[in-house]
């Protein structure tokens, strides 16, 4: 479990639980959150936190603070995997709020239980009205309940793609049939972003490896599809079922990043101004950004290195997005004046950044500038896998191969691949 983000807050243990306990009545909203207090627990795995969260879920104030603290706080004991928390957790499954009922039905997911009374109960909520049931599906699922299999079925042809995704994958999940599992990976490009991530988590989930090459082509962020195609190698290279070889093409597409590799989902209906184009750049749905710098690259090369450093020094530089949207294009554009932002922005610590940290390294490949290659030799001593894999691209773009017969030894099987395949490929051209 990646926890960079978990411990925000300076609270103590006992500050935490004290706050939480405190009426919400009692709350200065300027200066304490029980909210924040609740999430901030999950790095305390005693009783003594458990215990403080199962007494906010007790607390049935119905005010609308109130309702949000025991949501979190029923969020936190499945983050915590508290097992003596399950009936509290079972009980908010019938809860008024729809929102707690979702919490609990992933909370029980994350805490793992073949109690079929609880199964049960989570099953019935597929009968529920006005409840969001993907969550539900996908623990079911998890938890292998076959019970659930024909209740999970009839959401295949949900109205609601990112429903209708979970249970085509839930039925895999359960009896093996992939029958259906095309229309996931169709998904993938929906015009929709929350229905491409979930078919994206979807095809996690089911360990379904074949759906990389299609993966790579989601015009979803990078985090999401980097993420699934490791994970998905992970499993079919153990399963002995594909090769390095069979992967490494999507998954250099991937980090590379061009729009123009993937299966873009939307259009514009009239030619679009640049300035346009650099506020698409902020979009939530990368899908519009893609596009965006697909245009901006094929229409105004010569005007958009300027009104990229405009953006990122008003505005960019603080929006994870945007910023790394910026950042590759100035690779792409190969606009020689962005090396020290470049450079800067490759040992960019902040995590809410630390995508921009492999596209820096891609895009200072793309300059060519071989002053860079100490810098990318640097980040070869990272933990963050796929900032290493992007340093090695880059390093051979500019012709350093040098630290390769160290890497194929590395720790991380796909790194030490990626260098291997170097090494064998550098050998093969002849003198």
């Amino acid at each position: 479990m990646d926890r960079r983000f978990f411990n925000l807050f300076d609270l103590t243990e006992e500050q935490a639980i004290k706050l939480l306990d405190t009426p919400q009545s009692q709350i200065d909203e300027a200066e304490d959150s029980r909210y924040i207090a609740a999430a901030h627990l999950v790095n305390f795995p005693s009783d003594r936190a458990i215990q403080a969260l199962i007494r906010a879920i007790q607390n049935t104030d119905p005010c609308l603070e109130n309702r949000i603290v025991r949501r979190k706080s029923v969020e936190t004991l499945g983050r915590l995997r508290a097992k003596v928390a399950l009936p509290i957790v079972q009980s908010c499954l019938k809860d008024e709020d729809c929102y707690t009922v979702e919490n609990a039905a992933w909370a029980i997911g994350e805490i793992g239980t073949q109690d079929p009374e609880i199964l049960e109960d989570l099953t019935q909520v597929l009968n529920r009205p006005d409840q969001t049931y993907r969550v539900v599906i996908h623990t079911l699922a998890t938890l292998q309940h076959q019970p659930a299999l024909e209740r999970i079925r009839k959401f295949a042809e949900s109205e609601h793609g990112s429903t209708a995704s979970a249970a085509i994958a839930a039925v895999y999940r359960l009896t093996g049939d992939d029958a259906q599992m095309h229309r996931v990976v169709e998904f993938l490009q929906d015009s929709d972003r929350v229905t491409r991530r979930s078919a994206i988590q979807d095809l996690i989930d089911a360990k379904y490896y074949r759906a990389i090459p299609q993966i790579s082509r989601c015009p979803e962020s990078i985090v999401f599809r980097l993420r699934a195609i490791r994970l998905l190698a992970d499993v079919g290279v153990a399963e002995g079922a594909i090769a390095f070889e069979e992967i490494q093409p999507y998954l250099e597409q991937t980090l590379c990043d061009r729009p123009n590799t993937l299966e873009l989902v939307h259009e514009y209906d009239r030619p679009p101004a640049l300035s346009f184009l650099i506020r698409e750049l902020y979009d939530t749905d990368f899908g519009r950004c893609y596009l965006a710098t697909q245009t901006l690259l094929e229409q105004f090369s010569q005007e958009a290195p300027e009104a990229l450093l405009q953006t990122y020094e008003e505005e960019a530089y603080i929006d994870y997005g945007a910023h790394y949207h910026v950042i590759k294009l100035l690779g792409w554009l190969k606009y020689a004046p962005a090396y020290a932002l470049l450079i800067e922005n490759l040992f960019n610590s902040a995590p809410q950044f630390q995508k921009s940290r492999g596209a820096a390294a891609i895009a200072l490949g793309e300059l060519g500038d071989v002053r860079a290659i100490p810098d990318l030799k640097a980040c070869l001593e990272t933990k963050i896998w796929d900032l290493k894999y992007a340093a090695l691209m880059a390093l051979e773009t500019l012709g350093d191969l040098s630290n390769h017969e160290i890497l194929a030894r590395d720790t991380d099987w796909l790194v030490a691949a990626k260098a291997a395949s170097a090494i064998k490929v550098d050998n093969s051209v002849p003198a």
